[in-house]
């Protein structure tokens, strides 16, 4: 009989998915609503992605630390090229800023490293291991995030109970184009009138179009290089998260 290769990351995920079917009986006590357990509080409106290769040749802890210092309270470590040892040695590092800082780190898709980190969340790709089955994993007081690219996953995702959504790409940026063409402002207005869970709005973010997102009734924005690739990043954090407090532009 001819054996197949696996990488680490599909087996995980083949283990993630069969784990699904385990212990339903206690899938209840994780539930959104549930007095027992109560799912964590989402308080941040600027989310930080990282991306080593558009922060200007400077290396991203640096960068980072710049941007949690001036504000930023949550950091997605999303370095998709990267082995797991690596991965992993990058983590710890975000990890011990993070912490120092009081601010949130995520883990892009990797239950396993979020949970070996210490992470205080994951964030699921939409195509990932279903919802339900991470938060089994990471247990109630740490985030489920999850992308979504329409109205109707949003929908999904809240359903699932998930914790809060990203969703986009609403505008054009080279770091989306992969993943197709802008959404626009349509989606994230229908998803907000359907749902409740908080929407983060991704794909060309600047500070100029918070207002716009925020009125369609984004709760936040994700961001990549709106801090990563500026010189002054400080300031560029500072500039978010002052549209991010304006009422006057939102309202």
């Amino acid at each position: 009989m001819l054996s197949k290769k696996i990488s680490n990351q599909e087996a995980l995920r083949r283990f993630l998915i069969r784990s699904s079917s385990l212990a339903p009986q206690h899938s209840a006590l994780f539930d959104r609503d549930s007095a027992l357990f109560p799912m964590p509080h989402v308080d941040f409106s600027l989310y930080l992605i990282t991306d080593r290769h558009q922060t200007l040749g400077r290396p991203l802890v640096d960068v980072v630390d710049r941007a949690l210092h001036a504000g930023v309270r949550a950091v997605q470590l999303r370095e998709k090229d990267l082995d797991t040892r690596a991965l992993l040695q990058l983590g710890e590092e975000l990890r011990s800023l993070t912490r120092e800082r009081k601010a949130y780190l995520f883990i892009n898709d990797r239950v396993d490293l979020a949970m070996a980190i210490g992470a205080d969340g994951v964030h699921l790709r939409a195509d990932s291991v279903p919802v339900a089955v991470a938060r089994r994993l990471v247990g109630p007081d740490r985030f489920v995030g999850i992308s979504a690219h329409s109205a109707d996953e949003v929908t999904a995702a809240e359903a699932d109970g998930a914790d809060f959504v990203v969703l986009g790409p609403i505008y054009d940026t080279p770091s989306k184009r992969p993943y197709g063409d802008p959404i626009g402002l349509r989606p994230l207005q229908d998803a907000n009138r359907r749902c409740t869970i908080p929407i983060f709005a991704i794909g060309g973010m600047t500070a100029s179009r918070i207002g716009e997102v925020r009125r369609a009734g984004a709760f936040g924005v994700a961001v990549i290089s709106s801090i990563l690739s500026v010189p002054e990043v400080e300031s560029a954090t500072h500039h978010l998260l002052d549209m991010l407090t304006s009422r006057a532009d939102y309202v």
